[in-house]
Order: C-alpha cells, then structure tokens, then sequence
C-alpha cells in the first residue's frame, strides 16, 4: 500500500473542520443543493447562533420519517427545544412528515416546496412563491423562519410564542392561538385554555393575551392586573418561550445562558390535577408534589390496563340493600360539564337543595346513579353522577364526593379528612363526691395544718440564716480578690490547677495573639474549651479585668462567648467556648497569596504576628483545604459581623470599642455563623465621651486613618472604617494589603480606590469578585447583593469619620432595609512599614 506524503495529510487535516463547518448555512438559496433528511449534520442557524433549523428524525420505525423544524440551541446536539415545525394549515398538531428520500430546494424561480420521492409537493401547500429569484430562507435571532417578504413561521405558530411574536390565530380553528403538540389541548382566543371545547382555566379573569416582551412580561388585553410577569422579570439577555405543554399547563420558559438549561418562570395552572383530560374515566387525579401528578382508582374500583379507566370491581343491582356510599373528602368529578358545582353536564344533575339523607337517597333509587356530591352550607349543594369524568383532590374543594359500592367491599379508603365526630374510646360516668359529715376530726385537721405552717416557717428561716452566713464569707472573698463589682450570673471562675488539668498541663497550643498564648482545653462536662494566658504585656492586669467586667455582660449570636476565668496570684486567664472552624482568613484567601496581617500589640511601635485570636481552631485545620464560601455564605457572615459590632457600640450600657476588626478575629462555627472575638482587651469610654489613645492599635491595612493623624479623636468610626476593609475582602477573596504590595507603583494601588473605579467608573463589577466563585453568582438577587455589599463597603472607607455611617445603619444597608445612595470615591490613604 502506498503511503500519503506528509503534506496532503496537512491539507486534508486542514480540510476536515472546514467541510463540517460548511454543514451550518446562514442562508438557503436557489444557489444551494436540495436539502434533504439524510444531511443529518446540515443546519440553517441564527447570526446570533441560539436557534437552528432543519430536519430531525420523527419515527425511527421502518420506513424513517423527518419533520423540518425550527428549535432553540441547548446544551448539547440533543438537547433541542422545539418552537416550530412544518404542519398542516387546517391543523397545527398534524406535522408533516416524509422519508429520507424527500428534499427541500428553493428553484430559480424562487419558489420553496419540500418535495417527496414523486416529486410531490408536500409543505407548503401550495409552494411558496418568492416576489424575487433571489429570495433565500433565513433564521433570524427572534427564532422566526422567513422566506423573503412572502412568509414568516411566525405567523403558523403551533404550541410556541417567542418574545415580539404576534399573537394571531393558527391552524384550523381561526379562534385558535395555540394548540399542544399531542393536538389535545388549545389556547383559544388568547384568553382560556380548553379540552374537548370544555374551558378549564382563563389567562386572567377572562383577559387576551396580547404579547410576550423581551424582559418576561405577558401583556394583556385589559382588566386588573394588566400583565402578567415571569419570576426573573428585567433580566434581558435571555431567550423566552410561551408553550402550551401536552399536560394542558401553559407555561413561561427562560434559557439560562451559562447552562442552556430551561428555568420554568411562570405557569398558569398551579394545581395540574384541575386541568381537564388529566387521568382516564373513574381515576382521580392526586397531586404529586408541585409537577407531578398521580392517577388513581377510587375505592371499590379496578383498572384493566395501567393508565386505563377504572371500573367497579363488583355489579350493584340496588336491591336488597347490596350497596352503600364511601365518602371521599376533598374529592369531586366535573361530570364533563363547565364547572364543577355550579352547571350541569352530561354526567352530572344538580339537584334543588336538599339535606344529606334526602340527596343520598336519591341517588340509591337511581339507577344509573353512580356517585354524589354535597356541600355542607347553607346552601346544602346536592349533584349526581352517572359516571366519573375527570375527578381530582384537592383541599380547596368544597363538597365531599359519597361513591357507591358493593356493600361486601372492604377497600381502603385514603380520601379522609379530619371531618368525622371525636368519640370517646370507653363511656366515662361522671358524679360529684358526697360531702363528709362533720365530726371530731375537724380540731384534729386544724393541728394539723398548724404544725405543718409551723414548721415550714422554721425551715425557711433556717435557710436564710444559712444563706446570710455563705453570703457573707463570699463578700469577704469577692472583695480579697477585686471580685464584688462582677455582675450576677458572671463567668465562672477556675483555678489554675484545673485549668492545667483541662488543658492536659498546657501542651494543646493553637495560637500565638498579642496578648498571651491559646491552648485548646476540655472542660470535666466534655465541654471543649479555648484558654488564653495572659502574659508579659504592659498593663496586662488592667485589660485583663476590663475584658472580664465587659465580656461578663455580652450576650449576642455573633459574639464569642466567656465562660471563665483564672486569677490565681499572678496568673490570669480567659476561658472561652472553643470555635471549631476557626478564622474567617482560612477561607478568604488562598495560601500563599497574602499572608496574615501584623497586629500591634497595644505598645507604639511594637510589632507582631497575630496568628490566632482569642479562641482559635486547632492550626491543623489551616492546612487542610478549606471549602470554598459561596455568595449567600458570604453575605450571612458579613451581616452578622456587622450585628455584633453594632451591638458593641449601640446597644451595650458601655460604649465598646473593637479596635481590630479583621478576618483573623471573625472565627466560624460549623454553619458558618460568624462570631467576633478580641473585643474584650478594647478601650472603654461613655456613650458621651470619645475615646483618647495614647498607643495605636489595630493592625496595618485596616487601620482608620484617625489612627496615624493623632489630631483627630478615636470613635466608633474607626471600627466602621475597619469593618468596610473586610467587607470588601469578603467580596474579593484578597487581602487589601497583598494586593496593595502587588500593585505599588501603579495607580491602583490602594485597595479602596480601586474596587470603587471597576464598580462606579468601569461598571465592571465582575472584576472585584472572587473568580472561584465569579460562576455561582448569575441571576438578578446575587448581583444585587453584591453591588449592596460594594457600595455599604465604600461608605464604610470614607477619610474623614463624619461621612461614615453608624454600625446600626451599616447592618441595615447590608440588610436592603434603607436606601443606599452613591458613595463618593474614597480617598487613598496607606500607612507605611517603618
């Protein structure tokens, strides 16, 4: 065999792509070859690519038939939504089919017609004739097939409607605008859905359905409301269809772009067991959670085939007493009639008002009767049934169905309500005591109730005596120790010994703060514990007794929680609940892309690494891969740090400052609620009075600038200041500062400043998120969250204190419950390493 030189291989390489792209036409012309069934991969398309036309297989049974029809691209080559295809005029569900062997050609003197093997024409009938020789088919954008200026598929639509597509009469029926593709159902007169000419649901209160707009919004002809709107209403760049499904419903549909995937926006039947022709004769329809239906028989009823109709199991002659009626609750038939209560129909009587035995006896001397249904009311509604057409439960039906079976039959009724009369298991007799008579005893009784008084009273004072005695020797021991201004039902206080002993002699460590070290403990209830030893910090002892005054009295859901404390000689200690995901840090940033901030330790110019706050996770979770926070996780955790430090600086008897809002002090619990730590070791002041510092506090990259321009007075401020930097790397995922450090020297250095020109300058608001989580964050209520954490976030990094907002308002901005207006550009503002 000879070999294929190199260079035509590269050639018919290069070939290859280029015949299979030549399958998708923009146009089809009188300059094209006869399309036919077997050009599997030839297809007419949109410019925009989102619609596709062509033949697709209708039955795979010998011989093969094609239908030519338009659909919408989805996210794979079988995955076709179709929205049109060739049919008969007289009837829209009647698609015209052909072999393999027809084909499709427009000829020269423009004129369109799918022929078959005879070289009959089949669609259109008659051919379509063009005005021009040059006429071609086209797909456009809206999905509308159109053949010059003679022909639009728009104009024979089927089951579907596009956005911008006239609603007008299609097929046979000129009052028909839509009918099912199984050819049973129909939308007539834009206005009620129908089955077998039998109306069973309106668009709105008898309205016309006038057009479908771009942004998902039905218009109608009138009445109240004017339009109907979609569920992702104002979203433009997706494609909608109107479609009338072979179950009956008419539903709204929206193509998500990112998936190709079809979201269901809104539907005008919600109870499918209502729609008509639903389950076969003698079923009843059951609703199956909100998209699935079950049909099945009543009891005393059999069914011959699976979905077939069901029958009575055994014959009632309605002599000699050889039936009797099971009540169904919930349960009603329409008896091929308009409306189930009130008309008639072929299958159904109404009956003048009667009581319950008068209209069941009624039924009993009828024959033919079937079944009956009563409302209870004052209305005493009595309706009979011959035979049982389209029955359903539902709880919003008014009247009980009574059906007549056999009186041997012993089926299982599952259609009861709570609507039968509570009975008692067993007769209960009730009768009141006799009085005693009065005798002796009375002086006897009196002795005794006195010595009983007598001696309660004398084991209560005993009590408080003894009460008054431990009260004292506790107050002598509170006031050694410094103890007696601690509030009441304070943190419990430990001794060192058993702390060494909950802590297994301090070997646990799990960070390093600024002010001591933390170890992991468990406490004798099994209760896992964080304690934190203070030491070698100056004024340690004063923070130290600050911290507990202060934490004694919090009490929040986003606030880590003291459960103790050691004051043995010279050692002090905090004991705090043990958090077990650890800090927020973990799972913002990516390892190796920022690093942990340094963190003053409260003396001016001395510098530290703050690895831990002050009730860490064990260091081994830091280097396990951490899950990836999605947008709502997010959110929740910013909402709730913005509660806690509210709740510190609005809503506590003292005023309290945090000083280092940062993700390193923002610990995770195993839902992710937030908790803020490291607030107890703070300056305190009165709501009146600002806060005056001799010593910088806080770390680097979160810092207010009222920290570093010593005229200015330390406030609440410099906590929101703080709070709006971490806000916005909770959005981002970086860390303001190692960004900064990849940026210096370039004009968006500073953090701030750059998030505000891609949000409010560039409008890419895209840029600023976090790419691993960019994908998620799709529909309308995700960009909104986003573009209020944004912009809470640049009112929050204000230069000057006065422009930003309280902690209290910024909670509620993150909440949506205030109005946001634009923030101005935040002014750069950097503190230099020395």
């Amino acid at each position: 065999m000879a070999s294929i030189p190199l260079p035509l291989l590269l050639c018919l390489a290069l070939l290859v792509p280029s015949l299979a792209a030549a399958q998708q036409m923009r146009s089809f012309s009188a300059n094209d070859t006869a399309w036919r069934p077997s050009d599997s991969n030839r297809t007419l398309v949109s410019p925009g690519g989102d619609f596709a036309a062509g033949f697709l297989l209708a039955s795979a049974s010998a011989p093969a038939t094609y239908r030519f029809a338009v659909w919408v691209v989805g996210a794979n080559s079988t995955d076709r939504a179709v929205i049109w295809y060739a049919h008969s005029l007289t009837n829209s569900s009647s698609a015209v089919e052909a072999g393999a062997t027809s084909a499709l050609a427009v000829d020269a003197a423009g004129r369109l017609a799918w022929t078959d093997a005879g070289n009959t024409t089949i669609w259109p009938t008659p051919a379509l004739n063009s005005s021009t020789s040059t006429a071609a088919l086209l797909l456009n954008n809206s999905g509308s097939l159109v053949f010059g200026a003679a022909w639009s598929s728009f104009t024979e639509p089927i089951n579907t409607l596009m956005a911008g597509q006239a609603i007008i009469a299609g097929g046979g029926n000129k009052n028909t605008t839509l009918q099912s593709a199984s050819g049973r159902y129909a939308l007539v007169s834009s206005a009620s859905l129908q089955f077998n000419n039998l109306i069973y649901a309106n668009v709105s209160g008898g309205s016309a359905l006038l057009s479908l707009t771009a942004d998902g919004i039905l218009q109608l002809s009138g009445g109240t409301p004017p339009q109907l709107i979609a569920s992702d209403q104002g979203t433009t760049n997706r494609i909608r269809r109107l479609t009338l499904d072979d179950d009956g419903n008419l539903r709204l549909y929206s193509l998500i772009p990112k998936t190709r995937r079809w979201d269901v926006v809104w539907q005008l039947v919600q109870e499918l067991c209502t729609i008509r022709g639903t389950c076969s004769s003698g079923r009843i329809c059951v609703p199956v959670g909100a998209d699935s239906v079950s049909c099945v028989c009543p009891p005393g009823y059999r069914n011959g085939t699976l979905l077939g109709p069901c029958s009575p199991k055994k014959n009632i002659t309605g002599r000699g007493g050889d039936d009797k009626f099971v009540r169904m609750d919930f349960v009603s038939f329409s008896g091929g009639g308009v409306n189930t209560l009130s008309d008639t129909g072929p299958y159904m009587t109404r009956l003048p008002p009667q009581n319950l035995a008068d209209c069941q006896r009624l039924c009993r001397v009828d024959a033919k009767c079937v079944a009956f249904g009563y409302k209870f009311g004052g209305d005493r509604t009595c309706l009979q049934y011959t035979s049982l057409v389209d029955g359903y439960w539902s709880p919003a039906t008014e009247a009980s169905t009574y059906l007549r079976v056999a009186s041997s039959d012993n089926d299982t009724n599952p259609f009861t309500g709570m609507t039968d009369m509570i009975q008692t298991v067993c007769p209960v007799r009730l009768a009141l005591p006799v009085p005693p008579k009065q005798g002796k005893t009375t002086i006897r009784n009196v002795a005794i109730i006195t010595a009983l008084f007598a001696v309660e009273l004398l084991a209560g004072v005993l009590s408080f005596w003894a009460f008054l005695r431990k009260y004292s020797q506790y107050r002598e021991m509170a006031r050694t120790l410094g103890l007696e201004y601690l509030p009441a039902g304070g943190p419990r206080r430990f001794s060192h010994a058993e702390l060494k002993a909950a802590t297994k002699d301090f070997s646990d460590v799990v960070g390093r703060g600024a002010y001591g070290t933390v170890y992991r403990g468990e406490l004798p209830d099994r209760r896992a514990v964080a304690v934190k030893q203070l030491h070698g910090v100056g004024g340690g002892e004063a923070e130290f007794w600050a911290e507990v005054t202060i934490i004694a009295r919090m009490h929040h859901l986003n606030l880590v929680r003291m459960w103790g404390f050691c004051a043995d000689r010279d050692q002090r200690m905090l004991v705090y609940e043990y958090v077990p995901n650890g800090s927020l840090d973990k799972y913002l940033f990516v390892s190796g892309t920022g690093g942990s901030g340094a963190a003053t330790t409260g003396e001016e110019g001395d510098n530290s690494n703050n690895n831990s706050s002050s009730s860490a996770s064990p260091s081994s979770q830091s280097q396990q891969q951490q899950p990836l926070l999605d947008l709502h996780t997010r959110y929740r955790i910013a909402l709730g740090v913005a509660r806690a430090i509210a709740y510190l600086h609005e809503e506590c008897l003292e005023w309290v400052l945090h000083c280092d809002i940062k993700p390193e002090n923002i610990l995770l619990e195993d839902d992710f609620c937030p908790k803020v730590s490291d607030f107890g070791l703070s300056k305190l002041t009165s709501k009146r009075d600002k806060v005056t510092m001799s010593r910088i506090r806080g770390t680097r990259g979160y810092m207010a600038p009222e920290w570093v321009i010593h005229r200015e007075p330390i406030t609440a401020k410099a906590d929101v200041y703080s709070f709006g930097m971490v806000l916005l790397e909770i959005v981002s995922g970086r860390r303001n500062y190692g960004f900064r450090q990849e940026s210096v020297g370039s004009e968006d250095w500073y953090f701030p400043k750059w998030a505000y020109e891609k949000v409010y300058v560039e409008r890419r608001i895209d840029d600023i998120i976090d790419p691993r989580i960019a994908d998620s964050y799709d529909d309308a209520a995700s960009v909104a969250t986003v573009e209020r954490m944004v912009k809470t976030a640049m009112w929050c990094l204000q230069d000057r204190a006065e422009m930003r907002p309280s902690m209290g308002k910024v909670a509620k901005m993150l909440e949506g419950s205030v109005e946001i207006t634009e923030p101005v550009k935040p002014t750069i503002f950097c503190v230099q390493d020395d």
